[in-house]
């Protein structure tokens, strides 16, 4: 047999034979097409399925490390309110202590803050006081005023470069007057803290505020009515999500009672640079510690002090 053409060729075969036998030679030819047809599209296909899954392989880790990221620091400010409110079925244990070296005075507030568990928009919280003024008259720690504080987030929340959220506070005299540990009467005081986000690394907290105290009394039962205002800016730089450098900047200007239907204002001005890191547990813990060393400006030149900070927030109950 020799090879003729393309197909091979018996010499010495009839033609019906060699027809049948280039006939079949085509089949075959054909069925190798096929088959590399065939296998092309396997190929394809199992390439197409491999490449699905590694796109989906790449998405899985990308959502699993934004999971993994730790719950950053940010409704945990010094003497300037940030304008969160609390996540849903989220509480936050707030204790603050500042100590002043010039006039020896000091104070320990501890904060609960609560959200509404129909509304989270709505938050409540009160704030209780320990405070010595330094007097030598009226030296020790007392029991202070109480404020019962209701917050409504208007605009934003954690997650939003702008957020808004007025406070309305109502100020219980539990202190005694008589002891410069309280107003002596029934008080309200309004807040209007706003929170923006400049770039990722750099927030900034700004507020106003105005408290009034109808018939307020002095140590020696003097009454009068008590006004004051206060504005406060900070700014936060986010070194890492649970370490963060701050500078607060807290102005006030508050009437004293000094005799009957008779007040004199006194005015503060502090620069309050501190910083702030936290730890986040697996239970949904977060604890948040600073610490910040105010100083005083202008009317408040030369008084210096301490502050420590120390927050405690965890989830409670079944979030909706």
């Amino acid at each position: 047999m020799r090879l003729v053409g393309e197909w091979p060729y018996l010499i010495g075969a009839g033609d019906e034979w060699n027809d049948r036998f280039a006939h079949r030679q085509h089949q075959t030819s054909a069925c190798y097409e096929d088959s590399i047809f065939l296998r092309d599209d396997i190929v394809f296909q199992m390439e197409t399925i491999w490449l699905r899954k590694g796109v989906a392989l790449i998405l899985l880790s990308a959502t699993c490390a934004a999971q993994n990221q730790p719950k950053p620091i940010q409704d945990n400010s010094f003497l300037v309110e940030e304008a969160y409110n609390q996540d849903d079925h989220v509480v936050q244990h707030i204790s603050q202590f500042t100590r002043f070296w010039l006039d020896r005075s000091w104070t320990y507030a501890f904060t609960q803050e609560w959200p509404d568990l129909h509304h989270p928009r709505h938050q409540y919280s009160y704030t209780i006081a320990f405070t010595d003024p330094g007097t030598p008259q009226n030296a020790g720690a007392r029991f202070g005023d109480v404020a019962l504080n209701y917050r409504y987030q208007v605009v934003g929340d954690t997650n939003a470069r702008i957020a808004f959220a007025p406070r309305f506070s109502v100020l219980l005299p539990t202190g005694d007057s008589r002891l410069a540990r309280g107003a002596g009467a029934l008080g309200i005081q309004s807040a209007l803290p706003l929170s923006t986000v400049i770039t990722r690394k750099l927030v900034m907290h700004w507020n106003a505020g105005a408290t009034f105290i109808p018939g307020a009394r002095d140590v020696v039962g003097d009454r009068a009515n008590a006004v004051g205002c206060n504005v406060g800016q900070s700014t936060i730089w986010i070194l890492r999500p649970m370490l963060n450098f701050m500078l607060e900047n807290v102005w006030s200007a508050q009437r004293s009672v000094v005799a009957p239907h008779h007040t004199e204002i006194e005015r503060a001005l502090l620069l309050n640079p501190g910083m702030r890191f936290g730890w986040n547990h697996r239970n949904g813990l977060q604890i948040v510690a600073g610490i910040a060393f105010p100083q005083g400006l202008g009317p408040s030149a030369g008084e210096h002090g301490l502050l420590l900070y120390l927050s405690f927030e965890h989830p409670f109950g079944k979030r909706n």
